[in-house]
């Protein structure tokens, strides 16, 4: 059976909430959407309520966690279980300084019995799919090689999807953003590991910035792709995900209607309790590159997080922007528009 989830969006701390997610949604109904990394002890001892709780809308779902105790691991994979997430998801590629410390993200490439035996942890607690996101490799140990041998002892424990972060962490020397980009891509790599392995699941993430790159993966043989910050910052991007990867009609064509949808969801939001500036941030690189973009931008981030913000300045902000219809890329003014909201 091919893998179902062709397109992802990355986790990415700060970044991937649930109100992100939530706006994601109203764009793609059909990506798989992650968390932002929880560790196994926030959710152990901050509480399950607090980091495992999300909007239904949200679903296909899943949770990453943070860790390396087999037996954390295994409890907090049963409960995402019980809270009813489509997967769960070992980080083994964050490189900041702060998870090393405690034996958190790509420092556990090094030690792969040690991950294989947290796999099968995860795996025996929960009924939903448990994969790894991971890189190349980490410092010096970066060959391919080495990159087969950590998937092949991980895959002896019973993970049968790989995410590849398709560049190396260094772990001494530079910080997080700069892992992102100094290190060099090597599609290469990858594509290579689902060649020797193609009874597994491998999914490439890192650099992807466009559908077509994406798609030319998958005609690779590719089982899916993972666009991260590009995804995040320009998220009319993620209104051709339906169509192009999984051949289904998406939640909305045009921008005006999305617009209308979008303005709908921050009214909710804001009568439910959400302040403004926890929805609207998502959503500040929605109109790149369109007329009024600039304006938009500016009054929401210099007005969106004053305490009394609402849905008011959305509509302000929103009028600004001059929306392509269709196919037509003359511009229609969005006034009408919002004032029917």
């Amino acid at each position: 059976m091919p893998y179902p989830h062709r397109f992802s969006v990355a986790p990415m701390m700060d970044w991937t909430t649930s109100t992100c997610r939530q706006f994601h949604r109203l764009f793609t109904s059909n990506a798989l959407l992650y968390t932002e990394m929880v560790t196994t002890g926030a959710i152990i001892h901050g509480g399950a309520e607090r980091f495992l709780r999300y909007d239904d809308s949200e679903h296909p779902l899943a949770l990453q966690l943070g860790g390396s105790d087999a037996k954390e691991l295994g409890h907090c994979a049963k409960l995402a279980n019980d809270w009813g997430y489509d997967e769960v998801n070992l980080n083994a590629g964050c490189p900041s300084d702060r998870v090393q410390n405690g034996m958190i993200g790509a420092i556990l490439m090094g030690h792969s019995r040690l991950v294989a035996d947290a796999i099968a942890a995860m795996r025996d607690a929960s009924d939903v799919p448990v994969t790894i996101k991971h890189r190349l490799g980490i410092d010096d140990l970066d060959s391919y090689e080495f990159l087969r041998d950590f998937v092949g002892t991980v895959a002896e424990a019973g993970c049968n999807t790989f995410i590849v972060h398709a560049r190396k962490a260094i772990l001494k020397g530079l910080s997080p953003k700069e892992n992102r980009d100094i290190p060099p891509l090597d599609y290469q790599r990858v594509k290579r590991l689902k060649q020797e392995m193609p009874h597994l699941n491998i999914i490439l993430n890192g650099g992807l910035k466009d559908h077509q790159h994406c798609l030319s993966l998958l005609a690779d043989g590719i089982d899916g792709v993972m666009m991260g910050r590009e995804a995040y910052q320009n998220p009319w991007l993620l209104q051709q995900v339906d169509a192009l990867y999984y051949d289904r009609k998406p939640p909305v064509s045009e921008q005006a209607e999305l617009v209308d949808r979008y303005l709908q969801w921050i009214q909710q939001g804001c009568r439910s309790g959400t302040p403004l500036k926890h929805l609207a941030r998502h959503g500040l690189g929605l109109f790149q590159g369109q007329p009024g973009a600039k304006r938009y931008r500016r009054l929401l981030s210099e007005g969106m997080h004053h305490s009394v913000a609402g849905p008011e300045l959305m509509q302000l902000a929103l009028s600004q922007i001059s929306l392509r219809q269709g196919n037509d890329e003359s511009p229609n003014l969005l006034t009408e528009s919002i004032t029917t909201a």
